[in-house]
């Protein structure tokens, strides 16, 4: 068994403020027994303002979050996984990344990850995101070895790509981790649903820690996300719902299910090439 710790945040757009709130939770999580802990997507920072981003973000290297947050986990002996952090670039159009980091027990990036799917959609004529207006795609899937088992690293929006999903459960993934900011909107209709279904498709356990919430901003007055951070089992149950209140859930996963669930339904061994007939 392994116990996991999934936060759930409401994060503004000050990142002093949301690194006190984060860290007391991540503590909270490792003091209460938790060996892997997990923080919701853009934890340092929630902002739809791009001149408000470049006044308050950093680069990796430079940026205190990382910094306060893997020495924490270095303090704990515990996982991390930063479900994502807003990051300054040296892209020549000056886009920031947004970027996944899962930090050992001895405070060191044991692998990064950046989020490669895009959130450009107009949810309602009101609500509309252009996510690569200010955030550059990454290229890359990631798979990651623990003690506890290989972690297959998504961010939010990759969620409704089951491709990807695939091809990381195909390269050795156990645990599939959805750090999300998922629209109130989209989430009431879809965030259960997807995040089920790519566990059932995989195989796999899927960690969600979410975004929840109406989020103070200068700019954007109206952004709210979902919550509902979940833990799903390799066979679609949800472990763990974290409802609408930040805070924190403590799950125990036993990775042996991977290994039952994908022997009662094999899928990830039986592709088949096929040709489309339009």
């Amino acid at each position: 068994m392994t116990k996991i710790g999934l936060i759930t945040l409401n994060s503004s757009d000050d990142p002093r403020a949301n690194l006190g709130v984060t860290r007391e939770l991540v503590i909270k999580a490792a003091d209460a027994g938790a060996e892997f802990v997990l923080t919701p997507e853009v934890s340092n920072c929630v902002s739809s303002s791009r001149a408000h981003q470049k006044q308050v973000l950093f680069r990796e290297e430079e940026d205190p979050t990382l910094a306060a947050l893997r020495e924490t986990a270095r303090l704990r002996g515990i996982w991390l996984l930063i479900g994502s952090l807003g990051l300054k670039t040296d892209d020549p159009d000056g886009r920031f990344a947004n970027r996944s980091f899962l930090i050992s027990p001895e405070g060191e990036i044991k692998a990064r990850y950046d989020k490669i799917h895009m959130f450009d959609v107009d949810v309602s004529e009101t609500e509309k995101y252009r996510e690569s207006d200010g955030y550059r795609p990454g290229t890359k899937a990631v798979v990651a070895e623990t003690p506890f088992g290989k972690i297959g690293m998504t961010i939010c929006y990759d969620l409704r790509f089951p491709k990807l999903h695939r091809a990381l459960a195909k390269a050795g993934a156990q645990i599939l981790v959805a750090p999300a900011a998922f629209t109130a909107v989209t989430g009431e209709a879809h965030w259960h649903s997807l995040l089920r279904a790519r566990a059932i498709e995989t195989g796999c356990f899927v960690l969600a820690p979410a975004q929840t919430g109406h989020h103070a901003e200068k700019v954007d007055v109206n952004r709210r996300t979902y919550g509902h951070s979940l833990v799903i089992s390799p066979w679609g149950e949800v472990l763990f719902d974290g409802g609408v209140e930040p805070g924190l859930g403590l799950v125990d996963i036993d990775l042996d299910e991977v290994a039952r669930a994908r022997k009662r339904i094999p899928s990830l061994l039986h592709d088949r090439d096929f040709e489309v007939d339009a």
